[in-house]
């Protein structure tokens, strides 16, 4: 079953190489894969062309419908992974769109990748709420783990199921990242770390923005609420240096 990819441009795959932007290994020259469609609908996704379709009218802030075809983009497993290998590198960022949607066939894509020494490092970016499957799990060295917060508009019961939270929290390999628009959204991130004891060492704050004047000014006070709390903050390296744009 081939993978369904974001598209930079129409029929070109998102597959490229960077600099992670965000959590715990930011800075880190990596390799992306952007997979196509998500579970969630976020007021503020900054990825909505992975979803918002022509005919979902599930709520945006930018209200836009993007046209599927040029948006989307069908490889097969062994074709992805020769992508991927091309670029070189020893890290490899699964992100979207939700990526666990695809796990069955995202697990045969990373085993088709060829052996390295030293082995690629695998992380998956998700919004928690997806289980993955022992094929992928046996794969994956880090879960960058994005559990949403009611400012993204998403109903709390689709968001945030408990079962799903419990075990990233008992997960060593996961690392939590919430975004953050306002002061008020620390005390929905202290109220799930306390309900689900996650360790705060393991928690990342991040501003919500899709500019540099938004993401510093949001910064400044966030980067002084996280010492109170033991919390890490991690900016959007990315948007720094290239922008609200595809493919980087």
């Amino acid at each position: 079953m081939p993978l369904i990819l974001a598209a930079t441009t129409p029929g070109e795959p998102e597959i490229f190489a960077s600099l992670q932007g965000e959590g715990v290994s930011a800075g880190r020259p990596s390799v992306f894969v952007r997979l196509s469609r998500c579970n969630l609908a976020c007021v503020w996704c900054d990825t909505a062309y992975t979803w918002r379709f022509i005919g979902d009218n599930r709520p945006h802030r930018d209200n836009c419908a993007y046209e599927r075809a040029a948006n989307q983009v069908t490889l097969s497993e062994q074709d992805t992974a020769a992508r991927i290998a091309a670029l070189g590198g020893h890290r490899l960022v699964v992100t979207g769109g939700e990526p666990l949607l695809q796990a069955p066939a995202l697990a045969r894509m990373i085993a088709a990748l060829p052996a390295r020494s030293p082995a690629m490092h695998i992380e998956i970016e998700t919004n928690g709420t997806v289980a993955p499957p022992p094929a992928l799990d046996a794969l994956v060295q880090q879960y960058n783990v994005s559990p949403k917060l009611a400012h993204s508009g998403n109903p709390a019961e689709l968001a945030l199921p408990a079962e799903r939270l419990a075990h990233w929290a008992a997960e060593p390999r996961a690392f939590f990242k919430f975004v953050i628009a306002e002061p008020a959204d620390i005390a929905e991130v202290l109220s799930l770390a306390a309900t689900h004891a996650i360790a705060h060492t393991r928690i990342f704050l991040m501003p919500e923005g899709r500019d540099s004047e938004t993401l510093r000014a949001r910064s400044r006070w966030l980067a002084q609420v996280c010492p109170d709390h033991g919390f890490n903050f991690t900016d959007r390296l990315h948007i720094h240096l290239f922008g609200d744009t595809r493919g980087t």
